[in-house]
């Protein structure tokens, strides 16, 4: 029997439904959140069912199931409370306020309390550093937090309370989190009525309120086009603007012919070409899509053209102010340096050897 609901499968069925046809397996990532909503985490059971859903197999399931940290690949508590120890917050007392939870609950990283409430993990970076130090709880935010109000957050969860982020809306469980990761709302009665952005996050949209600088308009139910759709509009934008253009000039008079070392043949100008054709051949290259180059000029596929005169004579000054070293000395070593210190050792060794000599025939004389 399968561990998945039947209203699982019908929400499966619904993201895949939100993709063309030919593009199903990107429902992988929402399908993943989905049946961690359904188990805490994201069992091998999980795995075959994203697999059989999409048509893919376990290895390639498993293979972005284990590449994004936010799919748990182990049962996890209700709340995962995550501490941020990189390098802002850690300044700012978050490994402080991380060994103070492990000590307080009595578990490391990536672990779960005996009563399944908390899963514990030091984060790498939570994208707060403007906050820091951070720690989040199902990836919503608290900010500024120390060792003391840590510890306050962890024992209310505990008891079956729900604190308040400082951004964001009101706390829901591990798996409530996974079912809006999936794409579906949030049905718990004002689930989004309180919490709020901090003011450094507003920073860039009031710059942009003060500049009158607005994104263009979009629609979001605009549908995700086929590779199938895009190619056919793109050849059809293509063909109506050719059709559309001006009968071309007579050809003037053939000029002689510059030798470039280069049999290509000529490539029109970007400028040439109508913006909708541009458009169209930039969004769906084909390999008959020329590459654009500078008008009256060769592409240079049949090798490099010759370098100028000013760029020869530098390459040769170069050579020849930083000759290659030899293999008997390091570079930069110049060979009278090292004859002289060569002399010098021998001389050394010399006057100790004779030292040594004359001490044992004193010594024998004795």
């Amino acid at each position: 029997m399968s561990v998945f609901t039947e209203e699982t499968r019908v929400r499966a069925r619904e993201i895949i439904a939100r993709y063309p046809a030919d593009r199903s397996r990107s429902a992988l990532l929402p399908l993943l959140h989905l049946v961690q909503a359904e188990e805490g985490y994201v069992s091998p059971a999980g795995v075959t069912f994203c697999a059989e859903v999409l048509g893919l197999n376990k290895a390639q399931v498993g293979a972005v199931a284990t590449f994004y940290t936010m799919y748990k690949r182990r049962p996890t508590g209700d709340y995962l409370v995550s501490v941020c120890t990189n390098t802002m917050c850690n300044v700012l007392g978050g490994q402080e306020v991380y060994d103070t939870l492990v000590e307080h609950l009595g578990v490391g990283h990536d672990e779960t309390t005996a009563d399944g409430k908390i899963t514990l993990e030091h984060a790498e970076c939570l994208a707060a550093c403007d906050y820091g130090p951070v720690m989040t709880v199902n990836y919503d935010f608290f900010d500024g937090v120390d060792p003391q109000g840590a510890v306050g957050v962890v024992d209310e969860l505990r008891a079956g309370g729900r604190p308040m982020p400082t951004r964001g809306a009101r706390l829901c469980t591990l798996k409530e989190m996974a079912v809006q990761l999936a794409g579906f709302a949030d049905e718990r009665d004002g689930a989004v009525a309180d919490g709020g952005p901090g003011a450094a996050t507003l920073r860039g949209l009031r710059l942009a309120e003060q500049h009158g600088i607005t994104a263009p308009a979009y629609d979001p139910k605009t549908p995700i086009r086929s590779k199938a759709e895009a190619d056919r509009a793109a050849a059809e934008a293509k063909a109506k603007a050719e059709a559309a253009k001006a009968p071309a000039p007579a050809a003037p008079a053939a000029k002689p012919e510059q030798v470039t070392g280069s049999t290509a043949p000529d490539v029109k100008a970007p400028d040439d070409k109508s913006p909708q054709v541009r458009t169209a051949e930039t969004r769906q290259p084909d390999a008959a899509t020329a590459a654009p180059d500078a008008p009256g000029t060769k592409v240079p596929t049949d090798g490099a053209p010759p370098a100028s005169r000013d760029a020869q004579a530098a390459q040769a000054a170069g050579v020849a102010a930083n000759p290659p070293a030899g293999d008997g000395k390091p570079a930069g070593d110049e060979a009278g340096a090292q004859q002289r210190n060569l002399k010098e050792a021998e001389a050394e060794t010399g006057a100790a050897g004779a030292g040594s000599a004359a001490a044992s025939e004193t010594g024998v004389q004795k």
